[in-house]
């Protein structure tokens, strides 16, 4: 959901230096960028960052330890602020009721001419993630049309799961059309194959790779996750099923892109299988 302030940022005339997790190299393969993994402990991260010599920078993350390396670094950066505000050099104040991309371009306007976020993400793909994705669903025996299911989500909202109890059955439904696919990743394979006993898992993609797998998919079904995002910023039609936090504040971003459900309650399979055959 960053790709837009980056893409922002990049215009204004910045040459960009990004660190943040491993996922993020790979993702961001075909990207112009410099992105690296960062070591972990604070003092290497930022020594790591100080090192690069930048002197502006722009913190997507809300948490106090990404503030705090920053300033280690000695590097003077915009972001959302509250206990952490001391330590950026700018502090930017969140529009109530904004999606996260809206809220990620803000930030990155402290540093940039005004405008609106784009309507797409406009994630690239390497040529190496799409020849991946091929040989996976070659070795699986998948061929087009297929849908792509992601039932697994991280986080609890009120204490609640994010995890719509209906993908079983809908995956059931989907593979009336052609099979279903799902791409756990590191250690979920035990609790993907339990969540979709019938669905055809390709482990082991990265994250890059899982897009591409998506960008080709008929339809993406997926809780509020990192899957449903990923999808949206491939471009892929996805449908994002929500039942316990806010679509407003983190829909998928994109005009290929539907909802059902809300922070109320979660959605009947008829009403989400109904809305993703429509989608692909």
């Amino acid at each position: 959901m960053a790709l837009p302030a980056l893409a922002r940022l990049r215009a204004a005339g910045f040459a960009l230096a990004c660190f943040g997790k491993g996922w993020a190299k790979d993702l961001l393969a075909a990207e112009p960028d410099r992105v690296e993994k960062l070591p972990g402990s604070w003092r290497a991260d930022a020594a790591m960052i100080r090192a690069c010599g930048a002197q502006r920078g722009v913190l997507f993350p809300n948490s106090f330890g990404s503030a705090l390396r920053m300033r280690l670094a000695g590097v003077s950066a915009s972001g959302h602020g509250g206990l952490r505000s001391a330590l950026l050099g700018r502090v930017i104040s969140r529009v109530s009721g904004s999606h996260e991309v809206e809220a990620f371009w803000q930030v990155a306007g402290a540093w940039c001419p005004p405008g609106a976020p784009p309507a797409n993400l406009g994630l690239r793909l390497a040529a190496q993630h799409r020849t991946q994705a091929e040989a996976a669903l070659a070795q699986a025996g998948v061929t087009a049309p297929y849908s792509v299911v992601a039932p697994l989500a991280v986080g609890r909202i009120h204490g609640q799961s994010k995890q719509w109890p209906g993908f079983r059955l809908l995956a059931r439904l989907l593979a009336e059309r052609g099979p279903v696919v799902a791409c756990p990743g590191p250690g979920e394979e035990s609790a993907m194959r339990a969540a979709l006993p019938d669905a055809i898992l390709c482990n082991g993609l990265g994250v890059g790779a899982y897009a591409a797998m998506m960008s080709g998919a008929s339809v993406v079904v997926a809780n509020d996750s990192g899957p449903m995002h990923l999808a949206a910023a491939c471009g892929a039609s996805v449908v994002g099923v929500f039942g316990v936090s806010d679509p407003g504040r983190t829909r998928p971003w994109s005009p290929r892109a539907r909802t059902v459900g809300d922070a109320a309650g979660w959605p009947a399979v008829d009403q989400v299988a109904a809305i993703a055959l429509e989608a692909a």
